[in-house]
């Protein structure tokens, strides 16, 4: 482990940041991190409860909001999509956050419910029914169906049609449990029941789920000689109001508290988890006294209830009638250890068993199986989440001490001055997030390795097989992105499209998007695969532009044939490989193309960049021997020309209807059919490489005609996306980066040179809208948002009322073309 990139508050003279007790941090599946601090104004004397969220990518960029709790925040916690979070406090008032507008650094409470006056103390969202287990053993498997499976696991309470229903439940100081439904009109449905008769305190409190659709709660009293106890929740909605049962499960005792050598020694409990929201069957809890502590994992086992021989003679036990019994075994125990200040438990889902505390050699130093462990001397440890050994270590140093503390202040017996009060694991346990006694935030890179020295292949097996589980799932993937060294992106491109085409079609077709995206990102990594970023982001683009384009197509009688308008084009064109576009025209049934006049003018944007880039990349075949050059894999994609070449079709039919949509070209000659010669060009290179097993060069002839096109035709400026700002390039050399919230860091990336002018707009160019394809000024007035991962930017509001324009418009509402979220950008960026 090592520190990647320390972010801390800049220090104002009237207010500054102090951490709340407890303090309480949560990471997002969309690699978004929420936390907490307690803002102190010197002048009032008040403290103001302020809850931060940051983009891992832009940590200096993080959005503050005033709470609004009257008293701490005691928890937070996201939902399973990433986009919505919870904040509970310690007057019983829980709020519902999302974002506004969909925007990752803009963010209101919509939605609460409340226990007065009591203290929550767990929270937790109810589960959607939604598991895939990960089966590292089969990490070398083919088949995405073998690595990654769907475990049958009901929601917690479902919908009429077996929807899950949204809501979350709550665990309160005083032994209550709540449960807030969310109904689909928005109104909110809210239940409190006692968890059991006898209320008593709950200092600690953790929900999880079982398979069958209950929800099991564990809770302490804080006393190590008290029980642990479990209890079984079930959620109903009767009458259209809510309802809760509760019922008592095995409780256990502490091994420390059993131990005589040990009874006295640790007095308290001071964390209680669960391994894994899904798996209520082990936890995990920690005793500690004022220096120490110890560690404990428990498993509910179902055993067999010893029958006495007199009752055995009267009723033999046949097979399998032997009554059962659910009851609590140690799974494994740590020997005295300094004091632990906070616990992060990884939320990878892999498929481990009680009797897995031997894994496989190759297997057993995956990232995913170790839980970690921060404590009061400033140190983490990683290790196994079932046996608790040790897997690796980070030792806190003079770094994480405040900056501007004079050395000799600080006392040499006594450890490093902070430590983390609350730690979260990313999705796939290859960072980790610390919040420290200063309310500084430190990321921290985790070997995929666990620190053992394993063959580099095992290492990119393991990058591998995460960056799968991400394509899959639709998870963020920033996390892995950290340990990708520039040697390592060629590789790894060449390996993920490798498994991504032994996939069937119908998978393919879903992840053919999420692929190149995380295709450009890898790119993005090493400066000799820089260029290729671009053409990635094209091929989105144009894959959008095609759906977009082909979806506007109606057939001209309903009792038409299966295949649509768009299917039957595609199939024309890939076997008509005439160059005359006219010809090709001709078999199409252009009753099917016509199209409102108002549609195909708002749509003009989006044709002429079709139009541009297949000028700019005829231009470019003749130095296609330059792999730096944005468009050049192109140049040999049969796919994506075959798509353009399809494009170029439908736009000359609707040029039929309305001349003004087409694309705008400036020839020298006026009797230039621009479209017609583009066409015959397109389709002669297309025709070098439509197949992917033979791929031939184009040509002299194709050449010296492309060499003649600037001569012909103007050669358009293509608007790439620009360098990304963000913080993942700038993490390559492994050097510790520190930050400033608020502040954002000079330029960051590879070093621009001649060979990446493509990229760059010198200061006092027009800005241009990447998505609606409009230019915005060199100083924009309108409001813009940009993509947090491809750094794509576009205009935050509509300034379009045409229907097609809208639904283009729609598809990017959430997310960027590359899956990304959005944030909102200052008026006058850069």
């Amino acid at each position: 482990m090592d520190l990647a990139y320390v972010c801390e508050w800049e220090k104002k003279p009237k207010s500054n940041h102090c951490p709340s007790i407890p303090l309480v941090c949560a990471w997002s599946c969309r690699n978004l991190i929420a936390f907490t601090t307690d803002l102190r104004n010197e002048e009032e004397k008040d403290l103001t409860h302020m809850v931060h969220i940051i983009d891992t990518e832009h940590p200096w960029d993080v959005y503050s909001v005033n709470s609004g709790h009257t008293e701490v925040i005691t928890c937070l916690e996201w939902d399973q999509s990433g986009s919505r979070l919870l904040s509970a406090d310690a007057d019983g008032h829980i709020k519902c956050w999302s974002m506004t507008d969909h925007l990752a650094n803009s963010w209101e409470s919509t939605v609460g419910s409340v226990v007065e006056g009591d203290p929550v103390v767990a929270l937790s969202w109810l589960h959607n029914g939604v598991k895939l287990a990960l089966h590292v053993e089969k990490s070398g498997a083919s088949n995405f169906g073998e690595k990654f499976s769907r475990v049958k696991f009901s929601p917690s309470l479902t919908l009429f049609g077996g929807k899950p229903m949204e809501g979350w439940i709550a665990v309160t100081i005083s032994g209550l449990v709540t449960v807030s439904l969310l109904k689909p009109n928005g109104q909110v449905l809210t239940a409190t029941e006692s968890l059991c008769r006898l209320r008593c305190r709950v200092a600690l409190a953790d929900v999880a789920f079982t398979g069958g659709g209950n929800i099991v709660v564990a809770t302490s009293d804080g006393s190590s000689t008290s029980p642990v106890q479990f209890y079984k929740v079930c959620v109903s909605v009767v009458n259209e109001k809510c309802k809760i049962d509760t019922e008592i499960l095995p409780s256990l005792f502490m091994r420390c508290t059993t131990d005589p050598a040990r009874k006295d020694k640790y007095p308290a409990i001071t964390h209680l988890k669960f391994l894994a929201r899904d798996m209520s069957e082990q936890v995990l809890l920690c005793a500690s006294n004022q220096n120490n502590s110890i560690v404990e994992c428990w498993s509910l086992r179902k055993e067999g209830l010893p029958v006495n021989n007199i009752f055995q003679q009267i009723s033999p036990v046949v097979g399998d009638k032997q009554p059962m019994i659910l009851k609590w075994r140690i799974l494994s125990a740590t020997n005295d250890l300094d004091r632990v200040s906070a616990v992060a438990l990884p939320k990878l889902p892999i498929s481990l068993t009680n009797t897995d505390l031997k894994v496989a050699n190759d297997t057993k130093f995956f990232p995913g199986l170790g839980l970690a462990l921060a404590f009061h001397d400033g140190s983490v440890h990683i290790v196994h989440r079932l046996s608790l050994q040790m897997m690796a270590v980070f030792y806190g140093s003079s770094s994480q001490r405040p900056v501007d503390e004079p050395t000799l202040k600080r006392p040499r017996t006594a450890g490093p001055l902070v430590h983390f009060k609350a730690m979260q694991l990313s999705w796939t346990s290859l960072a980790l997030a610390g919040v420290d006694s200063h309310g500084k935030l430190s990321m921290l890179r985790i070997s995929p390795s666990m620190g053992h020295v394993l063959d580099m292949n095992m290492s990119l097996r393991h990058l591998l097989f995460l960056l799968e589980y991400c394509m899959v799932t639709g998870y963020d993937w920033w996390d892995i992105l950290l340990h990708v060294q520039p040697s390592m992106v060629q590789n790894l491109v060449e390996k993920l499209h490798e498994e991504y085409m032994r996939q069937n079609a119908a998978l393919q077709q879903v992840l053919s998007t999420r692929i190149v995206a995380m295709k450009a990102s890898l790119c993005k990594l090493s400066s000799s695969t820089i260029a290729r970023v671009c053409d990635y982001h094209a091929k989105l683009f144009l894959i959008a532009i095609s759906c977009t384009l082909k979806s506007l197509l109606r057939p001209h009688f309903l009792n038409t044939p299966d295949k649509s308008p768009g299917d039957r084009l595609t199939e024309i064109c890939s076997k008509i490989t005439d160059v005359d576009i006219d010809k090709v025209m001709i078999n199409l049934k252009t009753e099917e193309f016509v199209l409102e006049m108002t549609t195909l003018q708002s749509l003009q944007q989006l044709i002429q960049w079709v139009g541009d880039f297949v000028l700019y990349l005829l231009a470019s075949l003749p130095n296609q021997g330059s792999p730096v050059r944005p468009g050049h894999s192109f140049l040999r994609d049969g796919a994506s020309l075959g798509m353009f070449r399809e494009l170029m079709v439908v736009i000359r039919i609707w040029g039929l209807l309305k001349p003004s949509c087409l694309p705008v070209y400036t020839a020298t000659s006026d009797t230039q059919d621009s479209m017609s010669l583009l066409f015959r060009l397109l389709t002669k290179l297309w025709l070098c490489c439509r197949e992917e097993n033979h791929i031939t060069e184009p040509d002299d002839a194709l050449i010296d005609e492309c060499c003649l096109l600037p001569s012909q035709l103007l050669i358009p400026n293509i608007d790439w996306l620009p360098i990304n700002d963000g913080i993942i390039s700038k993490l390559q050399n492994k050097q510790l980066v520190r930050l400033q919230f608020g502040k954002a860091p000079g330029l960051v990336g590879h070093t621009v040179s001649s060979q990446f002018d493509a990229f760059v707009r010198a200061p006092g160019q027009p800005k241009i809208d990447h998505l609606r394809r409009l230019h915005l000024g060199a100083y924009p007035t309108e409001e813009c948002k940009s993509c947090t991962r491809c750094g794509c930017v576009t205009m935050l509001k509509s300034p379009n009322k045409v229907t097609a324009v809208k639904q283009w418009e729609q598809r990017w509402i959430k997310n960027c073309l590359c899956g990304g979220l959005w944030r909102k950008m200052p008026l006058s960026y850069s």
